[in-house]
């Protein structure tokens, strides 16, 4: 009989945890937040380009700053982009150098679209217009870091 009782304190002990951690947010949910980046890029061959923003993540205000160089830029151009970071974590998880390849050319005015992603997981989804003219065959980095 003592063998019977200590498996049925078990399996209680068992039960109680699992009951405990169905009621409990998983430290792993990611969720998304909203993004506006303004950014100035030149260059011919090499291509540089910066610029600010701001993330909105759980009811707070981040201010970013973008940094990034492309290959195969030609011409000088002015994004004004807003859109989505998916799978944050915490507002940090916003920060680290960011790639997509893209083929494009805007001449005066154009719309822009760009998907990136980082070494965290996050993906941004931007979208906006951009003035000026820009022809690119690229692989570009642009590094985020919170300000």
């Amino acid at each position: 009989m003592p063998n019977l009782f200590r498996a049925t304190k078990s399996w209680s002990l068992i039960l109680a945890a699992a009951t405990m951690s169905i009621g409990t947010p998983s430290r792993s949910y990611a969720e998304a937040g909203s993004v506006r980046m303004e950014i100035a890029k030149t260059g011919f061959i090499v291509g540089v380009g910066g610029g600010s923003g701001t993330l909105t993540f759980k009811g707070q205000q981040y201010r970013l700053i973008a940094s990034g160089v492309g290959i195969g830029t030609i011409g000088v151009a002015y994004a004004d982009l807003v859109g989505t970071a998916s799978n944050l974590r915490a507002a940090a998880d916003i920060e680290g150098v960011y790639s997509a390849v893209s083929v494009g050319i805007a001449v005066a005015a154009g719309a822009k679209t760009t998907m990136l992603k980082n070494s965290n997981g996050v993906v941004l989804r931007l979208h906006g217009r951009q003035v000026g003219f820009e022809g690119s065959v690229s692989l570009s980095g642009l590094t985020i870091s919170l300000q």
